[in-house]
This record gives structure tokens, sequence and C-alpha cells, in this order.
């Protein structure tokens, strides 16, 4: 398997519109697979948002154990989740946006 080490992009550096994916390939047999894909809503986090999604699942989603991992306040960690959540659900809108423009 392949190191990748680079941020997928999200967002063209030309004209900022949304990026999407149009190839996949198979590192062990060289298949690639082509199409227009969406990149999922997750993906389109910030690096930092997908690690604390990350750490939220891994608790099993006790804010309790995230405050205590994060050495942060209860209400604290909530507002992050918060707005975290909000970031997923604009990424959607704007992903149902594009679906509907297409």
């Amino acid at each position: 398997m392949q190191n990748i080490s680079k941020k997928l992009p999200q967002v063209c550096p030309s004209c900022e519109g949304i990026l999407s994916v149009k190839k996949l390939s198979c590192d062990q047999c060289g298949t690639d697979v082509n199409g227009n894909f969406a990149l999922p809503s997750l993906a389109c986090l910030t690096a930092e948002d997908q690690q604390f999604v990350l750490e939220f699942v891994c608790c099993s989603g006790s804010l309790k154990e995230m405050a205590q991992i994060r050495k942060l306040s209860y209400p604290s960690v909530r507002n992050l989740l918060d707005e975290v959540i909000a970031k997923i659900r604009t990424i959607q809108e704007s992903t149902a946006k594009n679906n509907a423009n297409q």
C-alpha cells in the first residue's frame, strides 16, 4: 500500500468551487475507476475537526470522556461538538444544492 501524505484538496484553487473526485486507483492491481464522485461530508472537514470526530467516536460519544481527554470543560466540548455539527450540516446542504444543479 502506498503511503499518501498529501492533504486532499477540497476547493478549486482557481474559482473556489467545490472539488469532486474523478478517478480512484488501486495500487495493488492497477485498476482505475472513473466517474464524478462527491467527497464524503467528513472528508470536507478540517483535519482538526476530523480528529475531534474520531476522538468522539472512540469515546463512544461520551462528552464527559472527551472533556477529560482534551482537558476542557464539558460545556467547552459540547460547544466544539455543536460547531462540528453545524459545519457538517452546511457541507451536506452545499452538497445537496450541487447535486440538484447537476
